[in-house]
């Protein structure tokens, strides 16, 4: 098998090698592991990518292989699982339609950065970074128009932080919801500012497409599999949130680093599969927050909040078997 670069860029793809995934596989000081399913061409290869087969999936013994459905985003847990077995301590999340600046990078988790107060609840990032209307993917509808959505520079301080995860944004077509895109559906290139972590009880929606996690925090990457295609990687995310903070951990946002040339999408079944997204973020967060416990482990954790999560009607059950899977399957040495 493979000796893997430290850090590792993951990605799924059903298309032939988009230029989003040529590029990211001629960086240098990065693995790129690219997953497959059931769409993708027979056949896929690209120079400087690791490609994971159906075939391989099904033969590589991995607990979740008898879980994780078939065309499915939640197939990219693959990629993470064959990633860290194979040395990673950074893994990135990455798209084939999210095309990487020639100076794309991630900031340093830990360093001195400008922070926001603590227990603010959600706030709108994106309107750091531009003074557009514009929000991202989950959050909460109710509070568009809420003044305490927008954040309050003169109140940032700067602090030395361990950050978990990193959201990187992206320009021309950024992750907004269905309704933006039915509604506004104006391009966006956000400002050229620097990086800002929010601070515990403070927080906003991450996706899976220009995002980094710290080794501590692997097992935080599990996407659900038997939620809507949409709402996958969010619900990811307002799960992550109250557990890293209970490891001393913060989540940061850093400038847009990427470009998305966006894959064809019917908005109307965007719409209808990102439903969970405007009904449920914020009652993710308050089932999570309850249940963490800071004596116990990330992966106990997390297995804690989807089994709360499932108690509410969130997730079904099956979910509960999956985690178990995922995290049996990181536990392997």
């Amino acid at each position: 098998m493979k000796e893997m670069n430290q850090m590792n860029i993951v990605m799924t793809s059903i298309f032939k090698p988009t230029q989003a995934v040529v590029d990211f596989s001629l960086k240098q000081r990065f693995n790129l592991v690219v997953v497959g399913d059931k769409k993708t061409p027979n056949g896929w290869s690209l120079r400087g990518a690791e490609y994971l087969s159906i075939g391989w999936q099904e033969d590589c013994g991995y607990h979740i292989a008898k879980h994780v459905p078939f065309n499915h985003y939640s197939r990219k847990m693959f990629g993470y699982i064959y990633s860290i077995r194979n040395g990673a301590n950074i893994i990135i999340d990455s798209d084939d339609d999210n095309i990487p600046y020639d100076d794309w990078s991630i900031p340093d988790f830990a360093g001195q950065y400008l922070a926001t107060k603590e227990n603010l609840g959600f706030v709108n990032v994106y309107r750091y970074f531009t003074d557009s209307d514009i929000w991202p993917r989950g959050f909460p509808l109710r509070m568009l128009r809420e003044e305490g959505s927008i954040l309050d520079e003169k109140e940032f301080a700067r602090n030395r932080t361990k950050v978990g995860i990193w959201q990187g944004l992206a320009d021309i077509d950024p992750d907004v919801d269905a309704i933006y895109r039915l509604i506004i559906n104006k391009p966006c290139t956000f400002w050229d500012r620097e990086p800002i972590v929010l601070g515990k009880g403070t927080l906003c929606p991450i996706n899976s497409q220009n995002t980094a996690f710290a080794k501590d925090l692997f097992p935080l990457l599990y996407l659900p599999c038997f939620v809507t295609f949409r709402f996958t990687d969010i619900l990811r995310g307002l799960v992550a949130q109250p557990i890293l903070w209970a490891k001393g951990y913060r989540v940061g946002f850093s400038k847009a680093s990427v470009y998305q040339k966006r894959n064809a999408h019917d908005h109307i079944k965007d719409f209808e599969s990102e439903i969970p997204c405007y009904l449920h973020s914020e009652k993710v967060v308050e089932i999570v927050s309850k249940v963490v416990d800071e004596e116990m482990s990330v992966a106990d954790n997390l297995l804690k909040s989807y089994e709360a999560l499932s108690r509410n009607g969130i997730v079904t059950k099956k979910e509960i078997c999956v985690v178990k899977g995922w995290l049996a399957d990181l536990a392997i040495e």
